[in-house]
This record gives structure tokens, sequence and C-alpha cells, in this order.
């Protein structure tokens, strides 16, 4: 049902029904209308974390960008850089994601499509050669091997003289999400919660500046979940994620303050806002309500958006561009500390150099035309805001409850809870556009028959040799001696207590690879399936 704001006897009255997505509203007087939302910067940090929001720091405009080799990736990098991309978002390709060398015969056919191809420190060096690593902030989408990802990139900077600790960026980190929706997991659940915890826990002592888990909803929302079940399910994540922190002796306020979120952005303008402002305000009381933190900064949910890659089409390509900028203000009025904004291209392949910087200049226009960075939370107060912001708090916490109930996060992982949720989310939704319920332009309304004439990126069909050639040679001429006592040195600390950081940052020093590194993670920690199969 729709719904509208009329006149009744001289004030305003509203009118709400279900919302598109299912949540459930109410008749309510905006004269009897009490929520106060607060002032931005002050907790439940329902306005936003920062007093002033964008007047006082402008979000970070961090473009995902990664394919093919990692030379291929850094001019891409240094061409965003400068066309005003104020941060690094690197995109790392399937058997990258999964600890696989290039030369492994379960990459073939993947190396370098979906991402940058990462073995050895030799393509890290690469890739962010003439990158100044001490002043840009650098985030990695990376979870499974995210300890051998992030030990290349500290190993790198060290030998540009930079220590772990002026390092500033974010590596995802967050395993949990890949058993609930994207399936790019390498190791059983505990030992993969023993390594995020391992990383935080380094980051912690080594690199106080790196956010060490990038806790994503997106790509639960991008697998075809609701608002609310994005808010419910990334928040449970993220809870679990604490508590095991601490039940390896840390202090929330030794980490919690670099925690960070990943939400998507859809089409739904007011709900996406308001759902930015929920998932801050039950974040809070959360934590403030189980963990008592001393450190403000432990309790305020920081976040990076991405606009919907699921939401463009290939038919009518340029619409996207459209969507990407409502997806894009949305998130601005949601107070997001970090924007990616999708290529209108994304949905026929790999976006080209002028299509990501149309992405880009989509966010320099919102931040240096609309006047918009000069309030902070300039809905807040709306009476259709507000109540649409309670609903959501509502609906996720009665979420949050269920899972809670069920054993928390992991143990629904385990019995596949999430999973199955997504799915009929995801099912319901493709019904309803197929039925005409839900319209998309360009797909089931305003179609346009005529041939797409569309010339899109196009891959070097020779990379995937050349990485393979490229890392043969390296392989005989570093020191093997070397490499063999370091990923001894690996193993024995996987049969111990010990932190596998400090073993992996020495064997990627001595060129050890990432395939190798995580086969004998495997070896030692074994392999699991999700149960829904995914």
């Amino acid at each position: 049902m729709s719904w509208t704001v009329i006149q009744s006897d001289g004030s305003l009255r509203m009118v709400l029904g279900m919302s598109p997505l299912g949540i459930s509203m109410s008749t309510i007087d905006a004269s009897d209308y009490a929520s106060n939302p607060g002032s931005s910067g002050d907790p439940p940090y329902r306005r936003g974390i920062h007093p002033g929001m964008y007047a006082d720091r402008l979000w970070t405009m961090r473009q995902y960008a990664g394919f093919s080799s990692p030379s291929e990736t850094n001019s891409r990098f240094r061409r965003l850089l400068e066309n005003g991309q104020t941060g690094l978002s690197v995109a790392f390709d399937l058997p990258t994601q999964l600890g696989l060398d290039s030369d492994d015969p379960l990459s073939s056919g993947e190396v370098g499509k979906v991402g940058v191809a990462i073995d050895s420190i030799h393509d890290m060096r690469q890739l962010f050669e003439d990158i100044e690593m001490s002043s840009i902030s650098t985030s990695m989408t990376i979870n499974a091997p995210a300890t051998t990802l992030l030990a290349l990139y500290v190993s790198v900077a060290e030998e540009k003289g930079i220590p772990s600790s002026d390092l500033s960026g974010t590596v995802q980190n967050d395993i949990l999400k890949e058993y609930i929706s994207r399936g790019l997991y390498i190791f059983p659940p505990d030992p993969s919660i023993r390594l995020t915890t391992d990383l935080i826990s380094w980051c912690a002592s080594n690199a106080p500046r790196w956010n060490t888990i990038s806790i994503s909803g997106y790509h639960m929302r991008e697998a075809g979940c609701t608002a609310v079940q994005e808010i419910a399910m990334t928040l449970s994540n993220a809870i679990y994620y604490v508590r095991e922190a601490i039940n390896k002796g840390m202090d929330v306020d030794d980490f919690a303050p670099r925690i960070s979120f990943f939400f998507a952005c859809h089409n739904n303008f007011l709900e996406e806002v308001s759902k930015f402002r929920a998932a801050r305000q039950l974040w809070y009381e959360m934590v403030e309500n189980e963990f008592s933190p001393s450190n403000p900064k432990s309790s305020q949910l920081r976040f990076h958006t991405q606009t919907s890659g699921v939401t463009l089409t290939a038919q009518q390509p340029m619409n996207n561009a459209i969507r990407v900028s409502y997806q894009a203000l949305a998130s601005v009025f949601g107070g997001t500390q970090s924007l990616h904004t999708n290529s209108f291209d994304e949905a026929l392949g790999l976006p080209t150099e002028e299509s990501a910087r149309i992405a880009l200049r989509t966010q320099q226009i919102i931040a240096e035309e609309t006047g918009i960075r000069e309030h902070a939370d300039p809905l807040g107060g709306s009476i259709v805001i507000e109540t649409m912001t309670d609903s959501l708090i509502e609906d996720s916490r009665n979420m949050i409850s269920e899972i809670e109930s069920l054993g928390g996060a992991m143990e629904c992982v385990k019995s596949g809870f999430q999973q199955r949720a997504i799915h009929e989310s995801a099912w319901t939704h493709l019904q309803r556009v197929e039925n005409g319920d839900e319209l998309v332009v360009g797909v089931n309304s305003h179609v346009n028959e005529a041939d797409l004439d569309f010339e899109g990126f196009v891959l070097d069909t020779d990379a995937e040799l050349r990485k393979a050639s490229e890392l043969s040679e390296m392989k005989k001429n570093r020191d093997q001696s070397l490499v063999d006592d370091s990923l001894q040195s690996i193993r024995e600390s996987c049969r111990s207590d010990s932190n596998l950081m400090d073993p992996i940052i020495s064997a990627v020093k001595v060129e050890a690879t990432v395939g190798e590194i995580n086969s004998v993670l495997r070896e030692e920690f074994g392999t699991w399936v999700s149960p829904s199969g995914v």
C-alpha cells in the first residue's frame, strides 16, 4: 500500500501501510510525533557520528578497481588518483580470493578476470609502484586469505621505509558473509575465525590506524536479502566477531574503534537513507548494552557504501548512471564515511576508463555542486524518515533476537539459517519483477527492443599465460630453502596458539606465494562446505 501525507482537522496526518519491501508501518499523527532524533555527533549516532559531518570532513571517494596484471591495475589506480579519487579499493581475482596461485590448475580461465592477480611480493610491489602508501588509504576486498594479502601490503610498505603504524586502510576480513552469501571461503568456520582474530590482534599492536575488519552487508544484499535482513545479519555477524576477539583476551576498546562496516545502497531512496541511520543507532545500543566500552568510538558505526551492482541492467545501460546517482545521493544523506559509485557498464563487463571516470565525477558533483555537505543529516526530523528509521530498528532488532535465540551468527551459519532467508527473499523479489509488481525501467517497463550498441572493456587474453610464466621464473630465482623454512614455521604456528601474522609476514618476505602459504593452512585446517552448498 502506498502512503501519503494528508490534512486532517488542520494538522498533518501520515497514513502508512506496508512498504514495498515489507516493513510494517502504522498510521500516526504528526502532532503526536514524539521521537527526538537528537543531534549529529551525539549518541546514539542516529544522525551521524560527527557533529558537522561533511562540513568538517568529506567522505572518502574510493573507487573499486582491479583487473588483469598488477601493472595495468596500477595504471588505473594512478589515473583515478589524478582525477581526484581520495582512496584506493583493490579488487582481487577469484584465484587470489581463494588463496590460489595463477599457475594452479584450479585457476585456469579466471586469472585477472574480475580483479587483479596477486601471487607474491613482486606483484604487490608492481601494484603500488609510484603510489605513496603512507598518504593514501587502501581498502582490500579480501577475506579467506586476508592475513596473506595484508602481510604482502605491510611488507611492501616496509621496503619503502613506511612502518605498519603509519598505514591506513581496510581489509574486509569478514568470513561469515562468505559462508552466507558469496562462497569464497577456504577453511572451516572455527579456524577461519582464528585467522580473523589473529589479524585483528596483530593490527591492534602493530597497525593502530588500520581497520581490521569491514563487516559486510553488501554481499548479502547483492545476494537478495532485504534492507531489514541486511542490517540484522550484518550486526549479528559483527557482535559475534567482537565476542570472539574478547574471548581471545582483547579489550573491546583495543579493537572496536577500528571496526568498519560495508553496506549496499539500492533504489528505494527513503528506505536506504533510513537504513543507514537505523544501523548506526542499533549498533550503538548493542555495543553499549553488552560491552560498556570506555572509548566512545567503540560504539560508533563507521561505514563504506557501494552503490548496488545487482540493480544495474544490461538493457539500456545508460539508465544505470541515473540509478547510481540516486543511490550515491541516498548514501550521502545516510551519512556514509566512504563511497564507491558503480560504473554504468558493469552489467556488461569490467568498467572502461571513461565509465569509471563518470562514476567518480558523480560523487564529485554531489560533493561540490549540490550544497549537501553544508548540512549534517538534512533529512533528520522528517516524519517519514524518522518513522522508517524506527521501523527498521524494530524489525532488525527482532531478527537479531531470533539469530541470538538460535545460538548466534556462527551457529546459524552452520545450520544455513541466513542462507535460507536470503534465498527466499531473492526468490520473492525475482517473482515481483517477473510479474510486473516491481518495475525496472528498460527490463519490464519502458522496454526498448533496439539492438544493444555498446563496446565494453576488453581484457588481455594472454595475461594468464604471462602471469604463469612470471611466477615460474620467480620461483626459479628465489632461495627455496628460506621458503621451505618459512612455510614450516607457519605449519608449526597452526599447531599452536601463536598468532599467525608474524610467520606469514616472514614467509612473503622470502617470496613464498599466496598459494603456497594457503596450501599449508588448508593442510592444517582442512576445508568445509556450507549446508546451502554455496
